[in-house]
C-alpha cells in the first residue's frame, strides 16, 4: 500500500505513533523507510507499512493500494492540487511558497505537475491491478464516473 505525501512522518521521532491515520476505518499505519529503505516494496513486511513516491518509484508489484490525500481533489469536474495539504517533510515541494511569489505561473504549473505525477506514479506500480481510496468523496465520485 502506498499514499500521497499528505501525512507527517510522526513515527520517525516517536515509534509509538502512526503516520497515516484514517479514523473512520480505525486504520493506522507507519511510513516505511525505517528498516528497508529503498528495498521496502520487496520486503515481506511491506504489507505492514505505507510506501511513498520516494520508495516505490521505478518498482512494480502485482497489485497496489493507493490512498489519495487532500493534495489532489476534484471540484466541478476540475482536478485541483493543494500543496499546503502535503506533509512539511515532503522535499519534492520544498520552497514552493517562495517560488509562487517570485514566479507564480511557473510555480503553479510545477506544483500541479509534481502532485499529479505523484499519484500517476503510485497508481501505476501495480502490474495486475490498482485499488484506490480517496480521502475526498467528490474526488472519488469523479474518478468512479470515468470507469463506467
Amino acid at each position: 500500500m502506498v499514499a500521497g505525501y499528505c501525512w507527517e512522518w510522526n513515527s520517525k521521532k516517536n515509534p509509538a505513533l502512526y503516520d497515516v491515520v484514517l479514523p473512520e476505518f480505525d486504520f493506522e499505519m507507519k511510513w516505511n523507510l525505517i528498516q528497508d529503505g529503498s528495498l521496502w516494496i520487496v520486503s515481506p513486511e511491506s504489507v505492514n507499512e505505507i510506501g511513498c513516491i520516494h520508495t516505490c518509484q521505478g518498482l512494480e508489484v502485482d497489485y497496489i493500494g493507493v490512498i489519495v490525500g487532500a493534495d489532489m481533489i476534484v471540484r466541478n469536474d476540475t482536478v485541483l492540487t493543494h500543496p499546503l495539504a502535503r506533509a512539511k517533510s515532503d522535499k519534492s515541494v520544498f520552497g514552493y511558497k517562495k517560488l509562487l511569489k517570485t514566479k507564480p505561473d511557473e510555480g503553479k504549473v510545477a506544483l500541479r505537475t509534481i502532485i499529479k505525477n505523484t499519484y500517476r506514479t503510485l497508481m501505476t506500480r501495480g502490474m495486475k491491478g490498482c485499488y484506490v481510496y480517496f480521502i475526498d468523496e467528490e474526488t472519488e465520485r469523479y474518478f468512479r464516473s470515468g470507469l463506467k
